[in-house]
């Protein structure tokens, strides 16, 4: 008789601890409402490209400093632009990975925006209005920019074309076996011709991302969901920090380093094997990967526009302590940290492509003034440009641009 009883009582305290806890939840939810914190999901699946950005999504970034990010309605991370080239005006479509999407700044301290202020004023473009148009998206190889190439910016009939790559992973980015994902498209050569390899659109992963709408719906408009997301990959970034056993690019490097023992190459990370003499498989990926850039040279020459090739730069390599820099080279055991930047400027020269460099000039900036252009807070010098590294970078770009040599539009 005494089991109704205690079988109601037992309800009840239940009911209280769901109470409890959906009252805990609702108040959080309202306190990061209040806080100010989002982070939304700024990317989503695409048939082509494998990933894009979003459109007319906004929130917070804070992976790499704190700063507000809006997505237009065309899924670029610039302001609006008209499809139709407005007249007296130059175009640049702006080709790269995270370093031209730079989520990190504001959108006014980006490298481009500051570059179309100060190229106005140069000769080569007198008269004209000079409009830089971003298509970069976080994570793109090159051959993700060729499709976008192709897809994209040709509607918006630009005048130049500028690819920015960074050597850290726009190489392995190019080869399956070094980028180790499934969920975007490839080129490979079959013979001494570019195929492309769309099979990422049959992976399992690909295929479930596609359609999972809904869980989608509540990561936007649930703050305490993105929370839990943004936790979720703290965590995972943090077990693989653990898990990988070799210094930060921009990081004194550990103390095997003083012994001048080149470590296991299983103990190189695939951002730090880009300094040393390539194996088969990265002949391979370099292959592609100039394969790609000249494939867009001769596409974008083919359309009468102008082709330029920019090289970012490494946070090691503009690290503005030399010993630190001396110590990752010894190290790892090589002797020069612009070995890739220099063997694509052998390739530019080779190809007639309009070449620029980024990395060495930095380097000497950085060593001249002691500050950091890449990194914020307490991971400066790692990670991607901080505001002094985009604003050295526009300077650089514009002296290129702006030269003597440089053709007048």
């Amino acid at each position: 008789m005494n089991r109704t009883p205690r079988k109601k009582s037992r309800g009840k305290k239940f009911l209280l601890v769901l109470f409890g806890l959906g009252f805990g939840l609702l108040l959080t939810e309202v306190f990061l409402r209040a806080a100010g914190y989002s982070a939304p999901l700024f990317y989503q699946p695409d048939y082509y490209r494998g990933v894009v950005l979003r459109p007319n999504i906004a929130g917070t970034y804070q992976r790499e400093g704190r700063n507000y990010v809006s997505i237009n309605s065309a899924g670029l991370r610039d302001r609006e632009h008209a499809i139709a080239k407005p007249p007296d005006t130059i175009r640049i479509a702006l080709l790269g990975d995270s370093y031209c999407e730079a989520l990190q700044v504001p959108l006014e301290q980006t490298f481009w925006w500051l570059l179309q202020q100060k190229l106005e004023s140069c000769p080569q473009f007198a008269g004209k209005h000079v409009e830089i148009i971003n298509f970069g998206v976080s994570g793109y190889g090159t051959a993700q920019e060729l499709i976008t190439l192709r897809r994209q910016v040709w509607q918006y009939s630009p005048d130049i074309v500028m690819l920015l790559m960074t050597t850290n992973n726009d190489i392995s980015d190019n080869v399956r076996s070094l980028k180790k994902t499934d969920q975007i498209p490839y080129f490979y050569y079959r013979g001494d011709q570019l195929i492309e390899d769309d099979s990422f659109r049959e992976a399992p992963q690909f295929r479930w991302r596609t359609f999972s709408s809904f869980g989608r719906w509540f990561r936007d408009h649930l703050r305490l969901v993105q929370l839990g997301y943004e936790a979720q990959l703290l965590i995972k970034t943090k077990l693989d920090e653990r898990r990988s056993r070799q210094p930060a690019p921009a990081s004194p490097v550990p103390a095997a380093a003083n012994d001048n023992a080149k470590p296991p190459s299983s103990e190189i990370s695939v951002e730090n094997m880009i300094y040393l003499k390539p194996d088969a498989t990265w002949n391979e990926a370099w292959r592609v990967t100039e394969g790609l850039v000249n494939e867009m040279h001769r596409e974008v020459n083919e359309k009468g526009a102008k082709f330029m090739l920019v090289i970012g730069s490494n946070p090691i390599q503009v690290h503005p302590d030399a010993a630190v820099r001396q110590r990752f080279q010894a190290y790892l055991g090589m002797d020069d940290l612009f070995y890739p930047n220099r063997r694509l400027e052998q390739f530019a020269n080779r190809e007639a492509i309009d070449f620029l460099d980024l990395a060495q000039p930095l380097e000497r900036y950085a060593d001249e003034k002691k500050v950091y252009l890449h990194g914020f807070g307490k991971e400066i010098g790692n990670g991607h440009w901080n505001v002094e590294g985009h604003r050295q970078a526009a300077e650089l770009i514009e002296q290129k641009m702006c030269s003597e040599a440089s053709p007048k539009f």
